[in-house]
């Protein structure tokens, strides 16, 4: 298990050449998939800054691995539109306030949502529904 905060500046080196393609900026969550869709570098050419986590071989505690140089290639275009999770206000599907995400915990070789953590308590990440500019909506905690 790895959290964002964790990810955020770590390094990302393809794995062919051993170059650093950029840092860490942001992780872009794929709430059809409840699995991280794509890494968002800083410190890399704008048509670079995207990488889709199929390129992505490992995620550790120094750095991100990803198979090649190539793989830092424009994305793929159909991926979701960027929206911050940490710091969002979470809403269950009822309208019922859950608090803030104060971090997202995910699987480093699957890149499956796992926990999203809140002040109000941890909610699984099968729960995730949508992720919008107005909140993280999860489905209410089952019985």
């Amino acid at each position: 298990m790895m959290l964002f905060t964790q990810t955020r500046n770590l390094p990302v080196i393809s794995a062919d050449e051993a170059a650093t393609l950029g840092t860490v900026e942001s992780l872009t969550i794929d709430a059809r998939t409840r699995s991280i869709a794509c890494l968002r570098l800083a410190k890399a050419p704008k048509d670079r800054a995207v990488i889709g986590w199929d390129a992505v071989e490992a995620v550790g505690r120094d750095a991100v691995i990803v198979r090649s140089r190539g793989a830092a290639e424009p994305g793929p275009k159909d991926l979701p539109e960027h929206l911050e999770a940490v710091g969002s206000r979470v809403l269950t599907e009822h309208g019922v306030e859950h608090g803030t995400v104060k971090d997202v915990a995910f699987d480093p070789a699957t890149g499956k949502v796992l926990n999203l953590y809140t002040a109000l308590g941890d909610i699984e990440g099968d729960r995730l529904i949508g992720l919008g500019s107005h909140a993280v909506v999860v489905h209410a905690e089952r019985g």
